[in-house]
């Protein structure tokens, strides 16, 4: 008896196995998604952030749920990568949010704005002072669900083909700038322009611009942006701590398992934090090679940087009164940056600023 009993229970072992394992199945499925980007890939440090996020995500579900990159151009052009995600064309994009003001000019926010947050206060707004909420609901009207997925740190002004040392000297510069900040050089006379990160370097060549801003020393190295554009201005006060945002059809988001969207997630997360740690490690010893290359360093007029923060508060106020979305978004983003700045005043600026006078002194 004992015999047949423990026959049966094997038995009915087995059968609950067999039940059991199309569930498992069913919580783990085989997933492909394609990502387009608006970089092409030779910009290592922002693409091979979607490497990353592909690595972990394909290694923690044992290859079932896979992300094929794709660089701009390859299925879109870099500067539809958010509308590719918008009409299913493709799962999910890398670019940054502030490409697409001309839709609405709240996108910005969820980016950089000018004289707006550095990236480790762009980090502790979207974390811990209310920006993920404010993106997640503003995205939702596109069907999208955002994340962070990079920064850069702050990017330099940008290559001029002439020495500018005056404002009059910026009227009519036709200057290639991404997001909302072409609105508040227009105001001072510039011609701003929107250009794909792939064309810069052509039309700074031909002559179609005059100036372009693009990252800092890094990736403006690989571009070589100083064999036709030898003056380099800083600091790139309308890219203080822009993210590379990360966009997903929010359709797909919903159908994916809760396993795989916190494994989504928290590859997204690490690979935020990587890309700054890339470029604060790579650009202290590019900017001494494009010096080496013939590169003269030049920090923007002060009147420039006061006309231009003036402009700024400018725009806000036009578009605050149009628009109560961005109004909502940016007046928020304000007040954070204000009271992030007490403590900076206090803690993290004195400590930069003195070490940056004591390693002069050896």
């Amino acid at each position: 008896m004992k015999r047949r009993d423990l026959i049966r229970s094997a038995g009915l072992g087995i059968a609950a196995s067999a039940v059991a394992a199309p569930a498992i199945a069913q919580s783990a499925p085989q997933i492909r998604w394609r990502l387009t980007s608006s970089v092409p890939k030779v910009l290592d440090a922002i693409f091979g952030a979607n490497e990353l996020v592909s690595k972990y995500v394909s290694e923690a579900t044992d290859g079932r749920f896979v992300i094929q990159n794709f660089a701009a151009g390859e299925v879109v052009p870099g500067l539809q990568a958010l509308d590719a995600v918008q009409n299913g064309t493709v799962e999910l994009a890398q670019t940054p949010l502030y490409y697409y003001v001309g839709k609405d000019p709240t996108f910005a926010c969820f980016t950089t704005m000018p004289f707006g947050l550095n990236a480790r206060q762009q980090n502790a707004w979207y974390y811990h002072g209310g920006g993920r909420e404010l993106q997640d609901a503003f995205l939702a009207k596109y069907n999208l669900v955002g994340f962070l997925g990079g920064n850069t740190g702050t990017q330099m002004g940008g290559w001029f083909r002439k020495e500018v040392t005056s404002l009059d000297d910026f009227k009519g510069l036709k200057f290639r700038i991404g997001g909302i900040a072409g609105q508040v050089v227009a105001k001072l006379g510039v011609v701003p322009q929107q250009i794909a990160p792939g064309d810069i370097y052509a039309a700074l060549e031909k002559g179609t611009i005059d100036a372009c801003e693009w990252v800092g020393p890094y990736d403006d190295e690989k571009l070589g942006f100083v064999k036709v554009a030898p003056y380099y201005y800083y600091p790139g006060w309308w890219d203080g701590g822009p993210t590379m945002n990360v966009v997903v059809n929010r359709t797909k988001w919903n159908e994916l398992p809760r396993a795989y969207q916190a494994i989504f997630e928290a590859a997204t997360a690490y690979a935020n934090a990587d890309m700054l740690a890339k470029y604060d490690a790579r650009n202290p010893a590019a900017l001494r090679r494009l010096v080496g290359a013939g590169a003269q360093l030049k920090a923007f007029p002060p009147a420039f940087l006061d006309a231009s923060y003036a402009a700024t508060n400018e725009l806000y106020a036009e578009l605050s009164a149009k628009n109560p979305e961005f109004k909502k978004v940016n007046d928020a983003l304000i007040a954070f940056r204000n009271e992030e700045y007490l403590w900076w005043q206090v803690g993290e600026y004195p400590y930069d600023g003195y070490m940056i006078r004591a390693r002069t002194r050896g």
